[in-house]
């Protein structure tokens, strides 16, 4: 039926299809049974969403002490170019850090959580980081600008339609780890992209407005050795969890299904694939060729054969 929930596995709970058959033996006879076990897809469009295709962004604002009699203020506004993605699209990430102190940060990281909710008598909670980023720190009175792209890996959709007890969210973290502050953007991921025109990654990122006010001069005990003009700096990357080339490991493939070169590119017969981690089968286009994993991690999926980005 249409209200079927999509197939999901993860390590408290899941969402099983299955056909059985018996043969019903007469008295005394040992009845004959078999099943067999097939996957239900029910694709979210992410564009019956509202607002799906406005940019994502959050701001914070972090009151510091340093140096026993001074303190600062530490900005921090963090952008995404969406509010949902699917599987493969890169997620445009822009990051504003504005240091009213005279003390340098510590690295600034981003990262891409999955929070998935069980409900039982009480609710079980499974958190993973799925891929993260690291960028350099914001040296004393700068303004600094991080630019960073995180590609989305397969992962079981945001919403399980039909199942009430399974909850799937997804979260941008970007945080400092001196002085703690970090901002929390909820995503979702879906199976059908936002409708809008493509843009390129240099490109895509541009349009996005800048949430940060303009400096100001120090307040309290920093007034008073003087104004402290604010510096534009960009932020070097130091490292990526998804390095290039991507390793690959979905899951499973199913021999039934049929892969050539007259199929390769057609939406009609993709490749039904199953992500690893917590699980839910997704159709992969293009030359894709999954692997069996026995890691319980869920890794980024395999860009070589595809287009940069997907």
């Amino acid at each position: 039926p249409a209200s079927a929930p999509t197939s999901f596995e993860g390590p408290f709970g899941k969402v099983l299809h299955q056909v059985k058959a018996v043969i019903d033996t007469p008295r005394f006879s040992k009845d004959y049974k078999c099943n067999k076990i097939f996957y239900v897809l029910c694709p979210l469009n992410l564009n019956d969403i509202p607002d799906i295709e406005q940019p994502n962004t959050m701001s914070i604002t972090k009151k510091f002490n340093y140096k026993l009699v001074k303190s600062g203020n530490i900005i921090l506004t963090a952008t995404s170019d969406l509010k949902g993605y699917i599987v493969g699209q890169a997620i445009q990430l822009r990051t504003d850090i504005e240091n009213k102190s005279g003390r340098d940060t510590g690295a600034v990281v981003a990262s891409l959580l999955q929070k998935v909710a069980y409900k039982s008598k009480r609710w079980i909670y499974d958190l993973r980081t799925i891929a993260e980023v690291e960028g350099s720190g914001v040296k004393a009175w700068k303004h600094a600008e991080w630019r960073e792209q995180i590609l989305v890996p397969a992962l079981p959709q945001s919403i399980l339609q039909g199942c009430s007890l399974i909850h799937i969210d997804y979260y941008i973290q970007v945080s400092l780890k001196s002085p703690e502050v970090s901002v929390t953007l909820p995503i979702y991921i879906g199976n059908i992209a936002v409708n809008r025109v493509p843009l390129s990654p240099s490109r895509s990122i541009q349009h996005i407005p800048s949430a940060v006010v303009p400096s100001a001069p120090p307040e309290e005990e920093e007034a008073a050795s003087g104004y402290h003009p604010m510096d534009n700096v960009s932020i070097p990357t130091k490292s990526h969890s998804q390095q290039q080339p991507f390793s690959y490991a979905p899951g499973l493939s199913f021999q039934e299904i049929r892969v050539d070169s007259e199929q390769t590119g057609s939406p009609n017969h993709p490749t039904l694939c199953l992500s690893t981690g917590a699980t839910v089968p997704y159709y992969a286009e293009g030359n894709v060729v999954p692997v069996p994993t026995a890691s319980s991690l869920i890794l980024p999926p395999e860009y070589s054969t595809w287009g940069y980005p997907y």
